[in-house]
């Protein structure tokens, strides 16, 4: 998925992917070290989830924007993800124009 993503977001001009991360843990190393406008988290993750680690963020980088990437598309995990500090929310299921340039759910 991450290497798809990585892809995506090469082909567009206004882009610049800076890190990716395995697992929650080590996503917010990077964040915390290189310090980017927008993080896309995946709810789903080993060792910290992404909720965890956009909770932490939004404590220790308030400037940079998580948008919460997941396979769950309900109220329950979308409330979550913005109650944890996600400004946006996508499921997995939609286009990827979604990503590039529209709003996700929120």
């Amino acid at each position: 998925m991450r290497k798809g993503l990585r892809m995506l977001f090469a082909a567009a001009a206004d882009l610049t992917v800076v890190g990716e991360a395995p697992d929650g843990e080590v996503a917010l190393d990077l964040v915390v070290s290189l310090r980017p406008d927008v993080v896309l988290m995946d709810v789903e993750m080993p060792h910290m989830d992404g909720l965890a680690a956009t909770c932490a963020l939004s404590r220790l980088c308030p400037q940079t924007s998580v948008i919460m990437l997941s396979i769950h598309d309900d109220v329950l995990t979308q409330a979550r993800a913005r109650d944890a500090g996600a400004a946006a929310f996508v499921v997995k299921s939609m286009s990827p124009d979604t990503l590039l340039g529209q709003s996700g759910k929120y």
